[in-house]
C-alpha cells in the first residue's frame, strides 16, 4: 500500500512542476476544444451534430500567450455551417488564469457573424475546469462553460450553458 500511495505522490509531483513550466510568463498554447449543449453559435471549436434532417458542423482553434505567470490573452476563430445554406464566423478573445497551475478560469467575449443575418449574436462567458498535463507539452482541459447573451433581441435570445473538452500544446 506504501508504494501505492508513493507512486501516486511522484506522479502528481511530476504533473505539477510540468503545468508549472507551461504556464509561465512567455510561453504559447494552441487549443481546440469540443464543445456539448448550447446552440453552437460563437463557436470556437469542434461540433457535429443533426436536426430535423440537417447535419450542423464548426471547426475552430484557440491560441494564446502567457503575459504573465499563469495568466494569458487568448484569441480564437471558427467557421460553422447550420445547414439551409447558413454559413458562420465566429471569434473569441479573453483571457485565461490557471489557479495552481492546474485549475484554468476563462473570461471571454464571444461573438458571431452569420450569413444573411440582419443581427448577430455575441456573448460575454466564463468558463472553468481542470488542467490535466498529460506529458510537458500536452493537457486535457474538460470544463463547463456560461454564456450570457449580450443582444436579447436576436433570434435565440438565451444564455447558454456547454460542456467542453479541450486539448492545447504548449510552446
Amino acid at each position: 500500500m506504501k508504494k501505492i500511495i508513493l507512486a501516486a505522490i511522484a506522479v502528481m509531483t511530476v504533473g505539477f512542476a510540468s503545468a508549472q513550466e507551461q504556464t509561465k510568463k512567455g510561453k504559447y498554447f494552441i487549443e481546440g476544444n469540443t464543445s456539448f449543449g448550447g446552440n453552437g453559435l460563437g463557436n470556437t471549436g469542434f461540433a457535429l451534430s443533426s436536426e430535423d434532417g440537417e447535419t450542423q458542423w464548426n471547426i475552430g482553434a484557440e491560441g494564446g500567450y502567457f503575459v504573465m505567470d499563469n495568466l494569458a490573452v487568448k484569441v480564437g476563430l471558427g467557421y460553422g455551417d447550420e445547414g439551409h445554406d447558413v454559413s458562420k464566423f465566429s471569434y473569441k478573445v479573453g483571457a485565461k488564469y490557471y489557479v495552481i497551475n492546474k485549475i484554468p478560469f476563462e473570461l471571454s467575449y464571444t461573438g458571431a457573424s452569420i450569413k444573411d443575418a440582419d443581427e448577430n449574436p455575441s456573448y460575454l462567458g466564463i468558463q472553468g475546469g481542470y488542467a490535466w498535463f498529460v506529458g510537458n507539452n500536452i493537457s486535457i482541459e474538460p470544463g463547463i462553460r456560461y454564456n450570457v447573451t449580450l443582444n436579447d433581441n436576436y433570434g435565440t435570445g438565451k444564455d447558454v450553458l456547454q460542456f467542453n473538452i479541450g486539448f492545447a500544446l504548449h510552446f
